[in-house]
């Protein structure tokens, strides 16, 4: 701080100087401050102050006041380049305040003159509402010691007025901004009160009026539009913001003066949260009520996983927080969870890649014209998909001209062909008369006059007068409805003010227990304060939208009429179909192995008859023939094996499958021991004959057939105990293997699943290895 006033006084010391030795340099001489005020010279000493009588042009002087006082006039000059001080005109005093609670009245008006704050010489006017009686005197005066010179007067009750008294509303209605909703809101909102005013029957002793102000749907504004509704009488009973930035900052507030706050325009779920915002409610029900019917529509068209891509706002976030934790509730996955910022492109991309199929978008009408180009790019559209969107948007929305977009208007409409929208109902499709006694149609009739022929379309809030038309209703109904509940303890409507919570109370519980029909339909409110209503369900049909159905959340019932109309067949999968298809063998091929097979148990016959019928035959005897009996023998079985090998599930049931594994085992298993072993032991038997050329000649003849009958046994326990052993620790079941899956031919929405049964143990590489290692070792030994 202390460098920047010195670089100051470096930048304006030359000048001072100049001004000092030659006035006629240009600048303007120093003026006197205000009665008990100063001058703060900025970026000078109080030795610069004392020696200079010139300022440099475009210098600026401030005045301050001293003790209690504020200026009043302009509080800052500057020196123009004529030499003079600007609105030297406007004379700026230092004047006394006097306290500001007499500058507001309890159940009055209080008009002050001059206008500005109250300083010495102000002058208050007092009167009271009506059914009240003003006591004490009807003006004051602001001295010049800051005091005000008579008592603040009270307005008492006046027991034998019999006119109507007046009840205030505080509404900020946003005629301009981002949403303006207010040009037919406000007209709606006048429209309901000067009715329920006319009615006998609906707060007849009582009178409503609308204090309203443009917020113009913008925070900072309302804020301070907020201070005034709240410190300037009367006192307003309810508070009626629009939009969901304005309703969040005022619903937050309203709390701390024991306020309603009723809003007509906001959507946001953030404000249904009652620990927040306790004493909030909305005739515009929460952005999250069309997730009920978006379930609603998933359970009807038998749908259990679907995907979703969002733009990255806190209103779609919390939809989509909502939308997940009802979808759970149902047994409905998520399986795809997207979301962008600016770009839809990658996330797009992603929705693809993961095979979504059912995809809800949350996301701004701007964004939406993106993310459809993309798709269109992506070929994220047809009769495999179905997109879910939300109802708002203008019904020609992708036919708009877009610059950030690079999609033909033709290319749009292709791509969002056959998307279903949710709307929330605003304006009631039954003819009936509620509690203003009109029908929907009779209400735009009116609203039509009022607004003096202006084109609806481009009339801000068209769409959400009826809302604003039925919470006025609310409103007055729920008023109504406590004025008996007060009376029994003692206590008017007429008695609230900031710091009654009794009366708060009373207004919460009637609103929070309203039931009527009103011109946008049935006006209930749940637990958190939002309004409860029936949803439109539309479907883009040959570039226009046509309705298919309404669902009335509060009781669960969907009305459908039937018109919907699909791409494809029907309503697509919400996933790529994969149909499981077993693999079996070829009947052909199995055939024809299995008469190969049969003809080598034949010749195996044949060999086994010979060897029985000449087994006198010298030749015979000396070959041993009960071991080429085996071999015949264990070559059948190995041949025969061939066929429980080629059993499959298409032969045998799965519950029997197990028994053709065992007896493949077995069968194959002793065939090859039978077979192999025999041969393996005349093999041994010849290779010990003739190589013991030293023994004698009769004892190289002479060997015990017992011996080799002996080893083949020896060779089949080992191989029946490994078997047995594998069988009883891990025994052979079934298994089914699946492969690469394949697309069938023609244009299907589905995917072929190739599946093999095959038999199979826990350990099978184990017990193989065992097998193998046991007959590598057999068969190598005659080597």
């Amino acid at each position: 701080m202390a460098l920047s006033l010195l670089s100051l006084i470096v930048l304006v010391f030359p000048f001072l100087t100049a001004a000092k030795h030659n006035t006629t340099a240009g600048g303007c001489a120093i003026i006197r401050p205000p009665r008990d005020g100063g001058i703060r010279y900025r970026g000078l000493t109080q030795e610069q102050i004392r020696s200079v009588h010139v300022l440099p042009l475009d210098y600026e002087i401030e005045y301050i006041c001293r003790g209690n006082r504020v200026i009043i006039g302009p509080n800052v000059r500057k020196c123009l380049p004529n030499g003079t001080w600007t609105d030297l005109t406007q004379r700026s005093k230092c004047l006394l305040q006097c306290p500001r609670v007499w500058t507001s009245l309890e159940n009055g008006r209080v008009s002050q003159w001059p206008l500005g704050p109250p300083v010495e010489g102000m002058v208050l006017q007092y009167s009271c509402l009506p059914g009240f009686i003003l006591v004490g005197r009807n003006s004051t005066h602001c001295n010049k010691l800051g005091k005000w010179d008579s008592p603040k007067p009270v307005c008492h009750y006046d027991r034998h007025y019999t006119g109507k008294k007046k009840l205030y509303i505080g509404a900020l209605f946003p005629m301009s901004g981002g949403w303006p909703g207010g040009q037919a809101c406000l007209p709606s909102a006048q429209m309901a009160l000067d009715l329920v005013n006319k009615r006998t029957d609906i707060l007849p002793e009582y009178e409503l009026e609308l204090i309203h102000y443009d917020s113009m749907c913008d925070p900072g504004e309302a804020t301070k539009l907020l201070y005034d509704l709240l410190y300037t009488e009367p006192i307003k009973m309810v508070l009626m913001p629009g939009c969901s930035s304005v309703s969040t900052l005022v619903a937050e507030a309203a709390r701390m003066w024991n306020l309603i706050v009723l809003s007509y325009g906001s959507s946001s779920p953030a404000l249904s949260n009652r620990q927040r915002f306790p004493t909030f409610f909305r005739t515009h029900p929460s952005a999250t009520l069309h997730n009920p019917t978006r379930v609603q529509l998933f359970q009807k068209w038998k749908w259990t996983k679907i995907a979703t891509i969002q733009q990255t706002t806190e209103v779609f976030t919390s939809t989509l927080d909502d939308l997940e934790a009802r979808t759970k509730e149902a047994g409905i996955e998520i399986s795809v969870r997207q979301s962008f910022l600016t770009d839809p492109a990658p996330a797009v991309k992603n929705l693809k890649r993961q095979d979504a199929r059912i995809i809800v978008g949350l996301f701004y009408e701007t964004e939406a014209r993106k993310v459809f180009c993309e798709v269109y790019k992506e070929k994220l559209y047809g009769k495999k998909y179905v997109w879910f969107l939300i109802g708002w948007y203008a019904d020609n929305w992708f036919k708009i001209k877009d610059p950030s977009i690079n999609c033909t208007v033709e290319q749009m409409t292709e791509a969002v062909e056959g998307h279903v929208t949710t709307e929330i109902v605003m304006l009631n499709p039954e003819t009936v008369r509620g509690a203003s006694n009109l029908t929907s149609q009779e209400f735009l009739n009116q609203l039509m006059s009022k607004l003096g022929g202006k084109n609806p379309e481009e009339t801000g809030g068209f769409q959400e007068a009826p809302l604003a038309y039925d919470a006025v209703w609310a409103l007055a109904l729920a008023l109504n409805k406590t004025v008996g509940p007060l009376k029994a303890k003692g206590r008017r409507l007429e008695d609230f003010n900031y710091n009654n919570r009794d009366i708060t109370a009373e207004i919460y519980r009637a609103l929070n227990t309203s039931s009527f029909e009103g011109v946008s339909g049935h006006v209930v409110f749940d637990a958190q304060g939002s309004r409860m209503a029936w949803t439109l369900i539309e479907q883009l049909q040959g570039g226009s939208y046509k309705k298919i159905g309404y669902f009335d959340s509060t009781k669960g019932n969907l009305s459908w009429y039937g018109n919907d109309r699909w791409i494809g067949p029907g309503p697509p999968a919400d996933q790529t179909v994969v149909i499981e298809e077993f693999r079996f063998l070829s009947q052909k091929l199995f055939v024809s192995v299995s008469v190969f097979a049969g003809l080598g148990i034949l010749l195996g016959i044949v060999c086994l008859t010979f060897n029985i019928y000449n087994s006198n035959v010298r030749y015979i005897q000396n070959s041993q023939p009960y071991l080429n009996n085996m071999t015949a023998v264990g070559c059948m079985m190995a041949l025969a094996a061939v066929f429980p090998l080629g059993l499959d599930g298409h032969h045998v049931h799965r519950k029997q499958f197990p028994v053709v594994c065992q007896f493949r085992l077995w069968l194959l298993g002793l065939g090859f021991s039978l077979a192999y072993g025999s041969m393996f032991t005349k093999i041994w038997w010849v290779h010990t004959v003739f190589t013991k050329k030293d023994d004698k000649k009769e004892k190289r003849k002479h060997l015990e057939p017992w011996k080799l009958y002996a080893t083949v046994g020896v060779l089949l326990v080992i191989d029946v105990l490994s078997l047995m052993i594998w069988q009883i620790v891990d025994p052979l079941h079934v298994t089914v293997e699946k492969f690469v899956r394949e697309a069938p031919k023609g244009d299907l929405d589905v995917l072929i699943q190739p599946l093999l049964e095959h038999c199979s143990s826990d350990k099978m590489n184990t017990w193989l290895g065992v097998v193998y290692g046991y007959i590598y070792i057999f068969i190598s030994l005659p080597s």
